[in-house]
């Protein structure tokens, strides 16, 4: 019998190539035995069309053949299929070639002779290794089409140098500083980040150091050991330890306690990190990606913040532009949400914008940003009742006419200085930030346009 298949209760479709057909076979039928499904061949040549043909999932190959050896068989398997198993077969004297198998990327090599049982463990084995790699391979896809460069939504200038600066960090252990506006993505950068890198299979941890007093905050992170303080009734890891291999995400860093900037500037320049009350280290890969709307420079003059972690977190900084100053992508972002809110809301007959609602939704200052237009588009498709969305399905925050910058005779009686500044302000912001296109609009040149742009106390501060 040249070749034979069986169908058995596990299903998985095992391979067995021997040119020396009555191994092959005496293989594959005490494997059909336990349950699989074999094949059995003498030709290598065969196996190579059965390989790159048939859904295989374990390969066992004698070493030694004619035609095409158990090395080249090996070779064509990883190419066909990276993550099956292939087991090699190999007699005693050729030891130092099936070790070298094991270097190119064999499962296992199994010395001549040997039981079945023994065979049938180790496909056993190599199948449940091979299940968890290709569901690892399924799960870093998603998580890279959930949280992926495509999630950072947009085409202008500004955006395109966030994406850009996201795939060259990502692979780095480097730690990585975001800043920006509230509400302009930094917790989306931060997953983009991690999802593109070669830690993505691995955790993910985010904590929101502004919502957290200072000694729960410090337990959270570093963790504890029982006894260690009033409720403390067993051990407990910290988000530092249990993101080990992957990102720790630290949003709002610039809140934290001077006493914790301390104890996280051990564990970047270190590696290691120590519980709430033990004496005792513990080694951790964690990549540190820390996010504020502060500017640390200045909270670091006044001893809010640490300048020594700052200089260890600001490695790489990625700078989010606010919305007001990427207004070149309020249409894609508005589609994206309009469509994410109609998947999230499917009883919902809304379908699209009207025109006059699109209009108002792109004069608007968008002072919260990102998330207060993702927010605005999904209140109106939940509440919406018509299929197409009019401005009365729009907030009053929106509807409402307000003096973008400040621009108003009303209020507070203000310097020449100051009312050039808030213009020109509104200009810049109503351009997208394009400080050139400006300067041409306002009939000024780029210097004086510098100086507008800069506040009183600042330029007090300049002279």
């Amino acid at each position: 019998m040249a070749e034979e298949s069986r169908i058995g209760r596990k299903g998985a479709r095992v391979l067995i190539v021997d040119d020396e057909i009555s191994m092959a076979e005496t293989l594959a039928d005490g494997l059909a035995d336990r349950g699989y499904l074999t094949n059995a061949l003498a030709a290598s040549r065969q196996a190579v069309s059965l390989l790159e043909r048939e859904p295989i999932d374990v390969l066992v190959t004698d070493l030694r053949m004619p035609h095409i050896d158990g090395l080249g068989l090996l070779a064509i398997s990883r190419k066909a299929d990276p993550t099956r198993p292939v087991i090699v077969m190999t007699a005693y004297s050729a030891i130092d070639t099936a070790i070298e198998s094991i270097r190119q990327g064999a499962y296992h090599y199994m010395t001549k002779p040997f039981k079945v049982d023994e065979l049938a463990l180790f496909v056993e084995k190599a199948l449940a290794e091979s299940r968890l790699r290709r569901e690892a391979i399924v799960l870093r896809r998603a998580l890279r089409e959930q949280y992926g460069l495509e999630n950072l939504v947009g085409a202008s200038a500004a955006m395109r140098e966030v994406c850009d600066l996201v795939e060259r960090v990502a692979d780095a252990s480097a730690p990585v500083l975001i800043v920006g506006e509230t509400g302009t993505g930094k917790g989306l950068v931060a997953r983009a980040i991690h999802a593109q890198s070669a830690r993505a299979e691995a955790s993910f941890v985010a904590v929101n150091c502004a919502a957290l007093p200072e000694n729960l905050l410090e337990s959270e992170l570093f963790g504890h050991v029982k006894g260690a303080f009033t409720g403390a009734t067993a051990n407990r890891v910290g988000l530092i330890e249990e993101a080990d291999g992957g990102t720790l995400f630290l949003d709002e860093v610039g809140e934290m306690a001077p006493a914790l900037q301390a104890k996280l500037l051990h564990v970047l320049e270190s590696g290691t990190v120590r519980a709430v009350g033990s004496n005792k280290e513990r080694s951790v890969n964690t990549r540190i990606v820390a996010a504020t709307h502060r500017n640390l420079r200045e909270r670091v003059k006044t001893g809010a913040f640490r300048e020594d972690l700052l200089y260890r977190l600001d490695v790489v900084t990625i700078a989010l532009p606010p919305l007001r100053l990427r207004r070149d992508d309020l249409p894609v972002l508005i589609g994206h949400f309009l469509e994410q809110a109609r998947k999230r809301h499917a009883e919902s007959p809304v379908q699209s914008l009207a025109p006059e609602a699109r209009a108002l939704l792109l004069e608007h200052a968008w002072p919260g940003n990102v998330r207060e237009l993702e927010h605005v588009i999904e209140r109106a498709v939940l509440l919406g009742r018509e299929s197409i969305l009019g401005v009365q399905d729009l907030p009053p925050s929106v509807t409402e006419v307000a003096s973008s910058a400040g621009i108003s005779f009303a209020g507070e009686i203000v310097s020449m200085r100051e009312a050039q500044r808030r213009y020109a302000t509104w200009v810049y912001e109503r351009l997208g930030g394009r400080k050139m296109q400006t300067a041409e609009k306002l009939g000024v040149d780029f210097k004086t346009l510098s100086k507008w742009l800069i506040g009183e106390d600042d330029l007090d501060r300049q002279e």
